[in-house]
């Protein structure tokens, strides 16, 4: 999809520098998948505390319960 923006050459020079791309293509998409990125890890973040926890999970139980169901499969 082609679109035309007003993006300031030195931050477009900069990020193309930066981050060894060829056009100025890949310095936005790049930048756009970064930004992306960052957004969901503070959304993340801001999900800490939000969680209920249990406090009688066994994760190790868990764990051998998935390996055992494993090696029955591999056993076939």
């Amino acid at each position: 999809m082609a679109t035309n923006l007003a993006i300031d050459p030195c931050l477009i020079n900069e990020a193309k520098a930066l981050g060894g791309h060829k056009t100025k293509t890949e310095a936005v998409t790049a930048a756009l998948r970064e930004y992306i990125r960052w957004k969901k890890h503070l959304e993340f973040v801001a999900s800490f505390g939000t969680v209920e926890w249990d406090e009688g999970y066994d994760y190790k139980a868990e764990r051998r319960k998935e390996l055992e169901r494993d090696i029955k499969r591999r056993q076939c």
